[in-house]
């Protein structure tokens, strides 16, 4: 399963105002969190390997080479273990290993640490998702998007909304769906979102042929297979289209 892995701003921002000096006209910072605090507290030479092991690790995440991952998170947590993006990110590990309820423990402990942060709350929703929970799941997606940036680039926000549709669809709540999966233009959207959408309503209404014929046209539009993936692995998840690995 392909997590779309957000990338959290705590460290950067803690690692930021550790490094500069503030003008003497500059605005008072914002309150810092105590464990960002307790970040700053720590010798410079120690912050800094924590940020190229934390860096080393989305690197080796994104190459799928988990155990690595796993391997320089527990490098970063040796130098500071209250680290949110840490704690993301090795929930989206336990979630390729399919190991639910620690990827969980884990997003759970992040978000304690980081309230309301859009990556954690995504990822939340991704296992309530892949458990079936579809109120829950339903509920999170909807949260995410209210507070995700607006960006040139919506195809995430517009996966999220895929996401939201398919709970709908579990939850009796079709006709909402059906308003949903119209909402956006394919000639004007520049995401699978359309064509994805009607395929899941052919599915649901047993026309596997004409819910093929859509993510055929879907693959012609998006030639990159990379573009698909994830709206590939929301269907896999969801149950209308089997993986090649099996269950």
């Amino acid at each position: 399963m392909k997590f779309p892995l957000l990338t959290a701003i705590w460290l950067g921002g803690a690692v930021l105002a550790g490094a500069q000096d503030k003008p003497a006209s500059a605005q008072p910072a914002p309150q810092l969190a105590p464990n960002q605090q307790a970040f700053l507290n720590l010798p410079q030479e120690q912050r800094e390997r924590f940020v190229k092991h934390i860096q080393e690790a989305n690197r080796l995440f994104r190459d799928k080479r988990i155990f690595e991952t796993l391997s320089e998170l527990d490098k970063a947590d040796a130098i500071f273990k209250e680290s949110p993006e840490s704690l993301n990110l090795r929930g989206s590990c336990y979630v390729e290993f399919r190991a639910f309820d620690k990827a969980m423990e884990a997003f759970r402990a992040a978000e304690k640490l980081s309230p309301g942060n859009p990556s954690i709350r995504f990822n939340i929703g991704e296992v309530l998702f892949v458990r079936h929970q579809w109120q829950e799941a339903h509920d999170v997606f909807g949260e995410v998007l209210k507070v995700l940036p607006k960006q040139r680039d919506d195809s995430f926000a517009r996966l999220i909304e895929y996401k939201i549709l398919l709970c709908k669809l579990r939850l009796n709540k079709k006709e909402e769906a059906v308003a949903l999966a119209g909402k956006y233009d394919p000639l004007e959207d520049d995401s699978p979102f359309y064509y994805y959408a009607q395929a899941a309503l052919a599915y649901e209404s047993k026309n596997t042929l004409k819910a093929e014929e859509w993510l055929a046209i879907a693959s012609r539009v998006f030639r990159n297979p990379a573009a698909l993936a994830s709206w590939q692995d929301t269907l896999i998840e969801f149950g209308y289209i089997k993986s090649f690995y099996g269950e």
